[in-house]
């Protein structure tokens, strides 16, 4: 940084911790870093990069965009409404939780009764979308299995469709 971004850099009363570019110039100094490095995840960093290079990023795309879609024909089949019908990412799938469904239970109780993680949403959407990832190292039966563990807690909750409907969806999807 320049003498002058150093400066306000000393004088700022920002609250700071893992970015404390004081403390990290200081560990520099010495070669070092000021706080134990994530290792493991930059380990799994390389992992990923080098699984892709493997894969090739049309593939991945590819694979990112299927499970996109056969993510969005279950929500659909459900009779869930996408957050956003249009334009929407190949990364995440957002929709609006039923009426009469507390979404903050339905995300907790897949997640520590099932052992299934979705997200909810935040600030003013919370408990009142789900978002379901679809980017990465997801293979068609992780969705499969999340489809079916939101089925089972969305009935559970008195949400009335055709039990599997999702999941049927989802499949159908993937074997085209």
């Amino acid at each position: 940084m320049s003498p002058k971004a150093w400066k306000l850099c000393e004088a700022s009363k920002s609250p700071r911790y893992y970015f404390d570019l004081r403390k990290a110039k200081k560990a520099i100094e010495k070669t070092d870093t000021p706080f134990t490095p994530a290792v493991t995840l930059v380990i799994a960093l390389i992992e990923a990069l080098a699984m892709m290079k493997e894969d090739g990023l049309e593939k991945v795309f590819a694979r990112h965009k299927k499970m996109a879609e056969a993510t969005r024909a279950a929500m659909k089949a459900l009779g869930l409404e996408l957050f956003a019908p249009t334009a929407a990412s190949d990364a995440v799938t957002a929709a609006n939780v039923p009426a009469g469904v507390d979404g903050e239970k339905l995300v907790k109780t897949m997640r520590d009764t099932y052992g299934i993680t979705i997200a909810g949403g935040q600030d003013e959407l919370k408990g009142k979308v789900i978002r379901i990832a679809h980017m990465g190292f997801i293979e068609e039966f992780d969705i499969i299995a999340g489809i079916s563990c939101l089925e089972k807690v969305l009935s559970q909750m008195g949400y009335k469709f055709n039990l599997g409907i999702g999941v049927k969806a989802a499949e159908e999807v993937f074997l085209k």
